[in-house]
């Protein structure tokens, strides 16, 4: 079993997390749910960053440095954002695909000498999706709309 296969529920939460993006509108993507919080664009665009970050720079080594956050320069419109979503967590399924069970307890050495396992890294970018994927929920309630349901 490879761990893409492990952790297939990832795909049932990303899909969530898309159907929530998607039910903003284009002029909502920039609204704050509170004064001095993120807004809904800045959500988003921290789920993708830190997904980008623990896997592909923390985990897997293939970038130099932690991604520059994403701005609305390059990811302007729903689309664009779902397309970032897609492209980054695509990427993330084709490393999961390659390991197995064994490579869960592989230790990744990280900032100043801090020590994770790859199974630590993996849950932990799950988690702050699902975390975030319910705050975008909740603010949709607020806006008097249905926020996700699964």
């Amino acid at each position: 079993m490879n761990l893409d296969q492990l952790f297939a529920h990832w795909d049932i939460v990303r899909q969530g997390l898309l159907e929530t993006v998607q039910k903003f509108s284009e002029a909502e993507l920039d609204k704050r749910p509170f004064a001095k919080s993120w807004s809904v664009r800045e959500i988003i665009y921290h789920i993708a960053n830190t997904e980008a970050g623990w896997i592909h720079f923390a985990a897997r080594g293939e970038l130099s440095t932690w991604p520059t956050p994403y701005s609305a320069e390059e990811y302007p419109t729903i689309p664009d954002i779902i397309d970032l979503l897609e492209t980054v967590h695509s990427q993330t399924k084709g490393w999961l695909a390659t390991l197995n069970l064994s490579n869960l307890s592989d230790v990744i050495s990280f900032g100043d000498g801090e020590i994770f396992t790859v199974q630590w890294v993996i849950w932990h970018v799950l988690e702050h999706e699902i975390h975030h994927r319910g705050e975008l929920s909740l603010f949709l309630g607020q806006l008097g709309r249905e926020g996700l349901d699964v």
